[in-house]
């Protein structure tokens, strides 16, 4: 009897570990103030696969992403800072945030924009834009939780027409997926495009550079830009060229080619044209990481993508955990309408009247990894 009790605890001990699934939810923490005394709130999402999301009332920011490896290692694969004092950096401020009112570069013509880049013209929603804001939230908890994040924008602000009543709602699903959805309304005519601006590493935020990245995109042509970054209206078939993703394509493959919509960067900073009915959820890019087998899917009902590989040359400093990022360290894949589409009247509209709702979707979804 004592020798098979024993050998009953032997086999306990050697038994495999197994863990438990974590626990869905929502919570919420403080986390400071902006200079105006506006109180900053940090919310952590959590699905039962302990994929966790970490969002910031100012700026509507994705914090924090963890998920997964094929060893099922977690890491975080978003820049972003420890502290709201990092995203109160005036050059640090899109990091992760809803850009608005008008993501990417928008001459101003009608009206006359407040304008933030050397060439004269506006990017990413001017001075101020939606990543300089403080937003209301409404957490759901329950298996898929969500929240909910409102700004109203007044007419006027940053010289765009119309008081904007925003909505992103963020939702954590069960399959390893963060889905977001834009709503806004309009009491004046006015011109709206609306993103994320995620800087996604699948290694992990602070693992070097992401040029071994496989990217595949539901594209055929990009739109082309001048010198100033600004689209020009043609646009360029992919095949045969940098931009050709159609099938998997490391993303430092061309990266330092002399092609001057790449050698500005040098580096991606291009808008590609997504296969599809605009408004449809559809697949529209696929990026894949060797080495830790992470993978991540991009589905949209927006027209487009822009796809950045992180240009700037400078180191910044400061990251989570004192990391520092280096150039060509992350990529956003920025799901939206094409740039200065008011001024281009072959393009896809951006113009959201009274009486109309806006609602574009994006999901960030997470298989299995490889």
């Amino acid at each position: 009897m004592r020798k098979l009790a024993a050998l009953s605890g032997a086999l306990l001990l050697a038994m495999p570990a197994f863990s438990l699934p974590a626990a869905a939810g929502i919570t919420r923490s403080a986390w400071g103030g902006t200079p105006e005394h506006r109180k900053v709130d940090l919310y952590t999402l959590t699905n039962a696969n302990g994929m966790t999301v970490r969002l910031s009332t100012y700026g509507a920011v994705i914090q924090s992403l963890q998920i997964p490896d094929r060893n099922g290692k977690m890491a975080d694969i978003v820049r972003g800072f420890d502290t709201l004092a990092g995203y109160l950096v005036p050059a640090n401020s899109h990091i992760g945030a809803v850009i608005g009112r008008y993501a990417d570069d928008i001459k101003g013509v009608t009206h006359h924009l407040n304008a933030n880049t050397t060439a004269g013209n506006t990017i990413h929603g001017g001075v101020a834009g939606f990543d300089k804001k403080v937003w209301q939230a409404a957490a759901r908890d329950g298996a898929a939780p969500s929240l909910t994040l409102r700004y109203t924008s007044p007419d006027g602000e940053e010289h765009f027409p119309g008081t904007l009543q925003v909505t992103v709602t963020y939702t954590l699903e069960a399959d390893n997926a963060l889905r977001l959805d834009y709503y806004a309304v309009t009491d004046k005519t006015t011109v709206l495009n609306l993103t994320n601006h995620a800087y996604f590493n699948l290694k992990g935020h602070d693992q070097g550079d992401v040029l071994d990245h496989r990217l595949t995109v539901m594209s055929d042509s990009v739109n082309l830009a001048d010198k100033d970054h600004l689209v020009t209206g043609a646009t360029r078939p992919v095949k045969g060229t940098a931009f050709d993703f159609t099938t998997a394509m490391a993303l430092g493959r061309h990266i330092n080619d002399s092609d001057a919509q790449i050698a500005s960067g040098p580096g991606y900073d291009q808008n590609f044209i997504l296969r599809g009915k605009p408004g449809s959820l559809r697949l529209a890019a696929r990026m894949e990481e060797p080495k830790s087998g992470r993978v991540m899917e991009v589905l949209t009902t927006q027209p487009s993508m822009q796809l950045y590989t992180a240009n700037g040359a400078g180191p910044l400093t400061g990251g989570k955990g004192g990391a520092t990022y280096f150039q060509h360290g992350a990529y956003c894949l920025e799901t939206q309408h094409y740039a200065d589409s008011p001024n281009h009247s072959e393009f896809p509209t951006t113009e959201l009247k009274p009486g109309m709702r806006f609602h574009e979707v994006t999901v960030f979804r997470f298989p299995k990894p490889q």
